[in-house]
């Protein structure tokens, strides 16, 4: 099934669609309710009591009436929960609230359903901002890799559902502006969730490569793209020496959009893509490995990222920059003990071969700062299990030594609900990735832990003096539970963020 997205100005009634949404607050009364809700010689308020349906965020009731002779009329009732400190709603329960009406719709089959969107003012952003983060979540509550289920008629994968947006006729301008901008951004994240569920034997490095090639071209991106031999031959001895152990070609891909302003100011984006991770000869154990197609997700919301960014066309200059390759073991694998150079001259001890993701970061990071001249720096990487006990499945951790970019990367996440969370990123940790036979090593030490802020500060090492953050999107990017706009596998976690990020830039 695809999702098609579309404003109306009518009353959500008075569309033929066969499911309607409606929101409600926490403790509503009858006032509440549409005011031209159809009659249906049903009292909703008694049935809404006698459901136990508050209002409270993520509450949900069903009720299915006659409204016509004819017509069958389901209707979908969502919590919002109260206003806060502000005197607004959460957004992100407004983005819940669309997800689960969404989710609902779909695994009852409708193909064609209504969503009345609330005032944006009662949630403190503009209309046209407001309408574009529904649309997004639509998108994403939306998503199913189901390609591979071979019980799925043709007839169905081709069937349109239709969704309206239904608003008020004076935000129609503003709102077809969102509308435009939120299909872009949905239609990113949905990609970058595609490519991460995919089986790796058909998502290798060179695949990948070419996947980021094909957006380039679409989108009208400069592309560059190094081989294996390429790699060796600049000394990226961290993707290479990970690469060792594998038949499939390295890669390391960049992409470029520029801004229209030729005083526009530059930031890369750097995405870590293992597209499977075994954990070379420090092998992972089975139930570890299952899942470790998802390594890649860093640089799928990087080369996605900038095919939204070609679109919307924000005033800053985006660099993208993918290192993508497998973690394998074979007989030319790297091994523990193993001393690498990387692209900035710098050398590592390899102590475990499962800890590769920030040696290939090492070379990505240090190839941008050395040959752009960049104002900031952002790394995304599924990079540690630490993290995922840090900061649960609900954000990404962040860590920076740098304020301003932390704050802006922050308030960004907390805008568009790619929420992030900051880890101390202090010197304590530094002395934790010193190696006594090379510059540093690959893992902390074991007296220290905080395996999340250590594998941070090794790559703090390869970003000079440029205003740098890193976003470890373990925690985040695979498998997120009780959040209603997400189901099984990928998130595309971090493309709404680093999109929002752009967006939002100003020097």
């Amino acid at each position: 099934m695809k999702l098609q997205t579309q404003l109306s100005t009518e009353s959500v009634f008075s569309l033929e669609t066969k499911a309607v949404g409606i929101l409600l607050p926490e403790k509503f009364s009858a006032k509440d309710l549409p005011a031209d809700l159809p009659s249906c010689g049903i009292d909703v308020m008694q049935f809404l009591t006698e459901s136990k349906f508050t209002g409270a965020a993520g509450s949900t009731a069903s009720l299915t009436v006659q409204v016509k002779p004819k017509k069958i009329l389901h209707l979908f009732f969502v919590g919002l929960g109260s206003k806060d400190t502000s005197k607004n709603f959460n957004l992100e329960t407004l983005r819940r609230a669309c997800g689960a009406f969404v989710k609902w719709a779909q695994g009852k089959g409708f193909d064609e359903v209504a969503f009345k969107l609330p005032d944006a003012k009662d949630y403190g952003v503009a209309i046209d901002y407001f309408v574009q983060q529904m649309t997004v979540i639509s998108f994403i509550a939306f998503y199913k890799y189901d390609k591979f289920i071979t019980t799925i008629d043709k007839k169905d994968r081709e069937k349109i559902v239709q969704l309206f947006l239904c608003v008020d006729v004076k935000n129609k301008k503003l709102a077809e502006a969102g509308l435009e901008a939120g299909v872009m951004i949905g239609d990113a994240v949905n990609q970058a969730r595609e490519w991460v569920d995919t089986p790796p034997s058909k998502l290798t490095p060179a695949i990948l490569a070419e996947y980021a090639q094909a957006v380039a071209k679409e989108q009208g991106l400069k592309c560059t793209v190094f081989g294996e031999a390429e790699i060796i031959k600049m000394s990226m001895g961290g993707i290479a020496g990970v690469a060792a152990g594998s038949d499939q070609d390295a890669k390391f891909v960049i992409l470029e959009y520029k801004a229209k302003k030729q005083t526009a100011q530059t930031i890369a984006f750097v995405g870590k893509g293992i597209t499977f991770d075994s954990g070379g000869l420090s092998i992972k154990p089975a139930n570890s490995m299952e899942e470790m197609k998802e390594d890649m997700a860093g640089a799928a919301s990087v080369i996605n990222a900038l095919a939204a960014l070609s679109e919307l066309k924000p005033d800053v200059n985006v660099i993208g920059f993918a290192a993508i390759t497998e973690n394998l073991l074979g007989g030319s694998a790297q091994k523990p003990g193993d001393i690498i150079t990387f692209y900035n001259g710098k050398t590592a001890e390899v102590r475990n071969t499962d800890a590769e993701g920030r040696l290939i970061l090492a070379d990505a990071l240090s190839y941008a700062v050395k040959n752009y001249k960049l104002d900031a720096i952002i790394d995304v990487a599924t990079l540690t299990g630490a993290c995922i006990y840090a900061v649960g499945p609900f954000f990404s951790a962040m860590l920076s030594d740098n304020d301003a970019l932390a704050a802006r990367v922050k308030e960004a996440g907390e805008l568009c609900g790619d929420r992030v969370w900051a880890l101390p990123f202090t010197p304590d940790f530094k002395e934790a990735v010193k190696s006594h036979i090379a510059d540093i090593q690959n893992v902390g030490n074991p007296a220290i832990a905080a395996g999340t802020i250590t594998a941070a500060w090794f790559l703090r090492h390869f970003t000079d003096e440029v205003p740098w953050v890193h976003l470890d999107i373990a925690s985040s990017a695979y498998n997120v539970p009780n959040i209603s706009y997400f189901g099984k596998g990928a998130t595309g976690s971090s493309v709404r963020l680093l999109i929002e990020i752009a967006m939002q830039w100003k020097k």
